[in-house]
């Protein structure tokens, strides 16, 4: 039966036990790392593709919020144009009109017309920036399917021409100015 190659390496003298050792503990450290993770850590191939792999998932993540980031951006730009083109104008409010805002009471001045068309639905209040702002009930459902945050104010379907038949006080108006 012929010697191993590290029995004929042994004999001719290019190798001696300490360096046959050592060979066989790096090599078996390597079996160890390889049993472990799966493949050999020397394996470069395997190392360059998961390299790129990890770096294509990285740059995809990235642009995932990029592409998010930019999609908010656009939606406020979106909501500002809405707002700005359709401001009501409210110089002279003599009134005012009490809202709430989150768990905040805030007061607008405003004038009767505006005032009437806020209580029934033809007007709403919406915030831009740290100012609130009158547009039209339209517009107000418009930025509210982009952001529900930004309207703050909108009766909308409150309005009543005709008092019911059957009403035993539809000959007393009910006044919505009363200030307390």
């Amino acid at each position: 039966m012929p010697d191993s190659m590290q029995d004929q390496l042994r004999k001719i003298g290019l190798i001696n036990d300490k360096k046959l050792r050592k060979a066989q503990r790096v090599r078996h450290a390597a079996e160890m790392e390889r049993k472990a993770h799966g493949t050999a850590p020397d394996d470069p191939a395997a190392a360059a593709q998961r390299a790129r792999a990890e770096k294509t998932a990285r740059d995809r993540a990235l642009n995932e919020e990029r592409d998010r980031q930019a999609n908010q951006k656009a939606l406020k730009a979106q909501i500002r144009q809405l707002i700005v083109l359709n401001r009501q104008p409210r110089e002279g409010g003599e009134l005012a009109f009490n809202f709430k805002d989150g768990r905040v009471v805030k007061k607008l001045m405003v004038t009767k017309r505006h005032q009437d068309h806020l209580v029934n639905g033809r007007l709403a209040i919406v915030k831009l920036d740290d100012k609130y702002e009158l547009v039209p009930t339209a517009v107000a459902q418009k930025i509210r399917l982009r952001d529900q945050n930004t309207v703050i104010v909108c009766n909308e379907g409150e309005e009543r021409t005709q008092p019911e038949s059957d009403d035993p006080y539809a000959d007393y108006k009910i006044p919505d100015d009363i200030d307390w």
